[in-house]
């Protein structure tokens, strides 16, 4: 079975090809780490059934903070809580487990953050096309901050003990929004009229975690590629910037959607994503995950079959029910 081969990224060995993807449990208070969301992790990393858990998104800084209880990596005081939960997941067995670090952007909430939302550019989110308040444009040096922000919180994310760290590039949020034309409107280095500007940011970002981590710390990154709408990314566009991201030193890359976040309008199908999906792994020679409408291990092993991606995610099952692992894996 395609599923069972093992999976080598750097020194670190997954034992097999089915992730848990990063959804988010909103159960943190402040913050931090609780023994529910330990025991949460824990159930589902039972006795190793899954090759890989990534962690729900976590904030580099408190301006990017999705919702109230969002987990933080934005304080040197979040690595005990953090190295808790590593320790939790590795206890179970050989499933390792990547962090996902996330800025909301333009997204984030004012009334959870307490400042006016950012963004590329002073422009209404796709997702917030009710709202009249627009966010304020980072400027280069503001950008500059966040790239050491991401850079510490991937320090954190090692010191801590998870085996990689993956970089939030997807659902709308703000280094998606550097990406999408729907949302960046700059004339900078950072402008929307060519594809490497809009990745600069991202290019910046993996740079400077690599400088803090080293080049065998495996680094994910999770890629919005395609908004699947009009005016916005498209495949082309995502094949282009992934080439971009493998060789700048991203070791996994992570498909799901854009601005219309992880799911697709009008399919419901396993691996809803596998056009982008596939066309990526065709250019590039770092491995690919595809997560999207997959319920059973024997959909997953058709999608690696037929070449759709080297690794598939298995979100709302295993966040619904904790015994999916062990039921679909363990038989």
């Amino acid at each position: 079975m395609k599923w069972k081969e093992p999976l080598s990224i750097h020194h670190l060995t997954l034992t097999n090809r089915i992730v848990m993807p990063p959804m988010a449990t909103r159960a943190a208070s402040h913050g931090y780490i609780d023994e529910e969301i330990c025991k949460y992790y824990q159930k589902r990393a039972e006795k190793g059934y899954l090759g890989l858990i990534i962690t729900e998104h976590m904030y580099i800084d408190k301006q990017g903070k999705a919702d109230p209880n969002q987990i933080s990596i934005s304080r040197n005081g979040d690595i005990g809580g953090l190295r808790q939960l590593t320790r939790c997941i590795h206890r179970e067995g050989s499933t390792r487990v990547f962090a996902q670090i996330n800025h909301a952007g333009s997204i984030a909430d004012p009334i959870v953050t307490r400042q006016q939302a950012v963004g590329p550019s002073p422009v209404l989110h796709p997702r917030q096309k009710q709202s009249q308040v627009l966010p304020r444009e980072l400027s280069v040096e503001e950008i500059q901050v966040l790239v050491a922000e991401y850079a510490a919180a991937a320090g954190r994310a090692k010191a801590a003990g998870y085996d990689g760290v993956e970089i939030h590039a997807a659902h709308g949020y703000l280094l998606n929004q550097f990406y999408s034309p729907l949302t960046n409107h700059r004339n900078d280095a950072y402008g929307c009229d060519t594809l490497e500007k809009r990745v600069h940011f991202h290019l910046q970002v993996i740079h400077a975690i690599r400088m803090v981590v080293g080049t065998a710390y495996p680094l994910a990154i999770r890629f919005g590629g395609c908004d699947y709408q009009p005016g916005g990314s498209t495949i082309n566009d995502a094949v282009e910037a992934a080439k971009l991201f493998a060789t700048a030193g991203v070791d996994l890359i992570d498909v799901s959607g854009g601005m219309n976040f992880f799911v697709r309008q009008d399919h419901t199908e396993p691996g809803y994503f596998r056009d982008m999906s596939s066309a990526i792994r065709h250019h590039v020679s770092v491995p690919v995950i595809l997560t999207g409408g997959v319920q059973t291990v024997e959909q997953a092993e058709d999608l690696l079959v037929t070449g759709a991606a080297d690794m598939i995610g298995v979100g709302r099952a295993i966040l619904q029910d904790a015994e999916w692992p062990k039921r679909e894996l363990g038989k």
